[in-house]
């Protein structure tokens, strides 16, 4: 089972956010890059605003899929103990270093002529193409209550259960059509899953 790429992903959870449908107080979140088609097809089909909300996960140093953590605008910072115990304080550095920086340009890049993002008093549709550690995932759910959302609620596509259900005790409420206990990768669950460029994101959001 699977999807043919991140538009028909959209689509289908927008099926399952219909509740939203024309609400003032909704508005997707695209987590970038790859979030960012899926919410911007769940926009399209809800007929609510569309953001973006830019969070950088924490790669492993010798497998980068592999999230260890994940930081987000305002000193957001989730880590993954299991996982970070298997480095040393040098190589974490390292990588908070390199992931803080690309953070701040991505930034700088998506919220060019776009006002901070305010999310008070409304309910953040945070979505991205898939959910393997849950690092991003729960990065952006803090950001968003950083930002006041009142309800935060996490939609992807695919997901490894175990992190669907370690999310489902942070979250609102978790949106998942798919949650496998044999994951592996996220692109497995897509036919077309491309790696998208900065100005692919910045023509979906205009």
């Amino acid at each position: 089972m699977g999807y043919r790429n991140r538009e028909e992903a959209g689509a289908v959870l927008a099926g399952l956010l219909a509740a939203h449908a024309g609400r003032e107080d909704a508005i997707a979140l695209g987590l970038v890059r790859g979030g960012v088609p899926v919410a911007a097809e769940v926009a399209r089909r809800l007929r609510i605003p569309l953001d973006v909300l830019v969070v950088r996960k924490l790669g492993v140093p010798w497998a980068r899929e592999v999230a260890f953590g994940a930081v987000g605008p305002g000193g957001v910072r989730v880590i993954n103990d299991d996982i970070a115990r298997h480095l040393g304080d040098d190589e974490i550095a390292a990588v908070l270093r390199r992931e803080s920086a690309e953070l701040r340009r991505r930034e700088r890049h998506f919220r060019r002529g776009r006002p901070p993002l305010n999310l008070d008093g409304r309910t953040a549709l945070v979505i991205d193409d898939g959910l393997a550690t849950g690092a991003t995932a729960g990065a952006a759910e803090a950001v968003a209550r950083s930002l006041a959302a009142t309800a935060v609620i996490l939609a992807v596509p695919v997901g490894a259960a175990e992190a669907v259900a370690r999310l489902r005790r942070s979250a609102d409420e978790v949106v998942c059509p798919l949650a496998e206990s044999d994951f592996g990768a996220v692109s497995r669950f897509y036919r077309d899953f491309h790696q998208l460029t900065d100005a692919d994101v910045t023509a979906l959001l205009a």
